[in-house]
């Protein structure tokens, strides 16, 4: 059987897609691509889902079968190979959750990051006294010293895509209240206030601050994160979280909803040049 894994990359996803397309072009059901590799129908399927590492052997029986040429079939197997390899991620598997894992494979692989935060500061904008004061509130569940500085540690690898070669653009609405509740205290907040600034001088990140006096906006019922990329195998995504796991989210209606969404809220939210004079504001009053 082939090998189960808490969460695929990103690579699996798209490479498990584009087996599902070479099968139906070819004109075969599941079953009868079951029938090649002497497996269950459900197996072909977790395969294409990605719920499973694609195994060579498998793979190249299928593609053959699919009327792959060799070359193609041999550029595939490479990409296989590339997509099975562990994200660097996986070296925080003890205490990250699955459902977390595939958040993290695909705000790499995104072209643009877009998010809504009601209560705290964005992950991908916390200082390490930030974050650590987050989950030493007991907001992730573990609260564990040791725990919590791995959590640290994996939020600070996470934020150098913003300033990788190829970073995505991060378009960033924040309610107020996210900043005017205190977290680790006054220095905190302060050295937080100051991150953020530093990180809306990035040209791919804007932010957007919704005030208190802007009244309620369309966005209230919780925090989300939208995701889109350059791959044509993956829709636009996204990622809502709740007190014991997330759902992800590809159905068009429900995508176009919250982008609508998404869009209403940057519209009634403080402009990022606003924004940084906010911040700023904040900042003498700590």
């Amino acid at each position: 059987m082939s090998e189960p894994r808490s969460a695929p990359t990103v690579g699996q996803v798209v490479l498990g897609r584009r087996l599902l397309d070479l099968r139906e072009r070819a004109g075969l059901k599941r079953e009868e691509a079951a029938r090649i590799l002497r497996v269950t129908a459900a197996t072909v399927r977790r395969m294409e889902t990605a719920e499973v590492a694609l195994k060579i052997p498998y793979l190249q029986l299928l593609l053959k079968s699919y009327g792959v040429s060799d070359e193609e079939a041999e550029a595939f197997v490479t990409l296989a190979e590339e997509a099975n390899q562990p994200g660097w991620w996986q070296r925080f598997h003890d205490i990250l959750p699955g459902w977390f894992s595939m958040y993290v494979s695909l705000e790499g692989a995104a072209t643009l990051i877009r998010a809504y935060e009601p209560h705290f500061v964005p992950g991908l904008m916390q200082t390490q006294e930030y974050a650590r004061g987050v989950m030493e509130s007991g907001a992730l569940g573990q609260t564990r010293p040791e725990d919590i500085e791995r959590h640290v540690a994996l939020r600070m690898q996470r934020q150098q895509l913003l300033t990788r070669e190829d970073a995505p653009r991060l378009w960033v609405v924040m309610d107020e209240t996210a900043l005017r509740r205190p977290v680790g205290g006054p220095d905190v907040m302060r050295a937080q206030i100051d991150k953020l600034i530093e990180t809306t001088n990035l040209p791919n990140v804007t932010l957007q601050i919704a005030p208190f006096s802007s009244g309620p906006h369309a966005g209230t019922y919780g925090p989300f994160v939208l995701f889109r990329f350059a791959m044509p195998e993956l829709p636009d995504m996204v990622y809502s979280e709740y007190l014991t796991g997330a759902v992800y989210l590809d159905a068009r209606a429900e995508v176009a909803t919250h982008l609508e969404v998404m869009d209403r809220m940057a519209a009634h939210a403080a402009t990022a040049h606003r924004t940084k004079e906010i911040l700023n504001d904040l900042r003498k009053e700590l």
